[in-house]
């Protein structure tokens, strides 16, 4: 049995707790974004523990990211990371994503990185996508 300050190796499982201290957020938030985010799937042991593998604490790292950083919504969020492999549109664009007037939780209006002239090519791009998209479906 390794002492209790050995760290885990990187791809071990870990517990809601260990998640929790490391991303500096209650246990009851996992919880709740494992309800709203479906790509997190921790490994549930009998009486309800969990176990979170790898992949799942990165995409809570992430998620933490997009509410707490960049001021999206959670469904904003939840469509950023449902197209992120299709999209080239950056979380720098929260309005593209559902969260057009992105509130930090400082209550500060957040300030949109981008020149305006890139935040209208940007909208032009994806609306083209959009098009493009619903004419592949149409086939």
């Amino acid at each position: 049995m390794l002492p209790d300050n050995h760290p885990k190796a990187p791809g071990a499982f870990r517990t809601i707790g260990e998640v929790a201290t490391e991303l500096g957020l209650p246990q009851h938030v996992l919880r709740f974004w494992e309800s709203k985010f479906t790509m997190i799937k921790p490994h549930k042991r009998r009486g309800g523990h969990r176990y979170y593998r790898p992949q799942d604490v990165e995409i809570l790292k992430e998620v933490k990211a997009l509410l707490h950083e960049k001021g999206f919504t959670i469904k904003g969020a939840q469509k950023f990371l449902s197209t992120k492999n299709k999209s080239t549109v950056t979380p720098n664009q929260p309005e593209l994503f559902g969260a057009a007037e992105a509130v930090p939780a400082s209550g500060k209006k957040a300030a949109n990185k981008l020149p305006q002239k890139d935040v209208d090519k940007l909208k032009r791009i994806f609306n083209e996508l959009c098009e493009l998209k619903d004419i592949l479906n149409a086939q």
